[in-house]
């Protein structure tokens, strides 16, 4: 058992504002000439990242433990990097908790910050993905195949004890839980009193996944969170895989292929963008944004009637971005008759 540091800030599942977005998600070309609507804006008004509040246990049919999933015994303070080992190994990154330390330990905290976790998840192309802060979100993680690394108080409220374990399993008869916790493989703890010390964290929980699976407990806008901060870290390609696996997930979610189009738009691939948004457009999954950035795409190939008429479609929709969607029409009209002020 060692220490871990819950950071001060809401935690992880909050984005920032756009000002603070670091990654440039269009090219300069585009700004210059277009109002591109990124996807953190869309991302701004999913306040409640479709968090649940936390439910009674229903208790699977079936005892449930991932008897495979690897155990790496801490060392002192080192709840953290043991931890993260665990879930990263599990899901096919060779590394273990001596090789993760130096970037997740605090030597003068003597512990490891959450958002540190999760970074370092990101970092080894993992979509770190926090699960709702309820029970039964948790025994679904575990039915799909999936440890679920927690964050426990293990002290009191007014005198805690962080740590980090790696939740494996869940027996219905016994009531409790196992976990890969401190120096134990094979550690079991009452139901209750595994969940007074994971509510004292509120309920932290991360899965750390392949880009190419989505979370059993995942909601598409707080799955979108995931897959956007993973491409906010530099992991251009995981996150594409990511979104690519939301979208054949929830097929009709607009912000999914928004994402996506804009991520290959920003990198300059503007013919695929425009592939991605027209597809979802034809399944029905369209949106303003999507409509908007469709016609700023087109607009950059110079096809400027069916840019035009994407402009026309997301003004139509009537939503908050109305105004941009004008600039944007505004815009491709100048651009093609080369009226455009400087």
């Amino acid at each position: 058992m060692s220490l871990a540091l819950p950071i001060s800030s809401p935690l992880f599942g909050v984005l920032v504002p756009a000002i603070k977005v670091k990654r440039v998600l269009v090219t300069k070309t585009a700004i210059n000439r277009f109002v591109f609507v990124a996807i953190v804006a869309i991302l701004a008004g999913c306040a409640s990242l479709d968090r649940q509040a936390p439910g009674e246990l229903a208790p699977p049919p079936e005892p449930i433990e991932l008897a495979d999933v690897p155990f790496f015994p801490q060392t002192e303070h080192q709840c953290g990097p043991a931890a993260l080992a665990t879930v990263l190994a599990w899901s096919g990154v060779e590394t273990d908790a001596e090789t993760l330390s130096p970037q997740l330990y605090i030597p003068a905290r003597e512990g490891t910050l959450q958002h540190e976790i999760v970074a370092q998840a990101r970092q080894h192309d993992r979509l770190a993905y926090q699960i709702p802060a309820e029970p039964q979100a948790l025994l679904a993680e575990l039915a799909a195949g999936n440890p679920v690394l927690v964050l426990q108080n293990l002290g009191l409220n007014w005198l805690p004890y962080w740590h980090y374990a790696v939740v494996v399993g869940y027996d219905p008869e016994a009531d409790h839980f196992i976990l890969r916790s401190g120096t134990h493989k094979r550690h079991t703890t009452a139901r209750r009193t595994f969940d007074r010390t994971w509510a004292r964290s509120n309920r932290w929980a991360i899965v750390a996944v392949e880009p190419t699976e989505v979370p059993a407990s995942a909601a598409p806008s707080s799955y979108l969170a995931a897959a956007f901060e993973l491409e906010q870290a530099g992991r251009v390609d995981a996150a594409q895989h990511a979104y690519r696996s939301g979208l054949k997930h929830w097929p009709n979610e607009p912000n999914l292929a928004l994402a996506l189009g804009n991520s290959y738009y920003s990198d300059g691939d503007v013919d695929m963008a425009i592939d991605i948004y027209q597809h979802a457009i034809a399944r029905g999954a369209y949106s303003g944004p999507l409509y908007n950035n469709l016609a700023t795409a087109l607009a950059e190939r110079e096809q400027w009637a069916a840019a035009e008429a994407a402009a026309r479609s997301a003004i139509a929709l009537n939503d908050a971005h109305r105004e941009h969607y004008r600039k944007t029409l505004t815009t491709i009209r100048c651009r093609q008759s080369n009226s455009c002020q400087p």
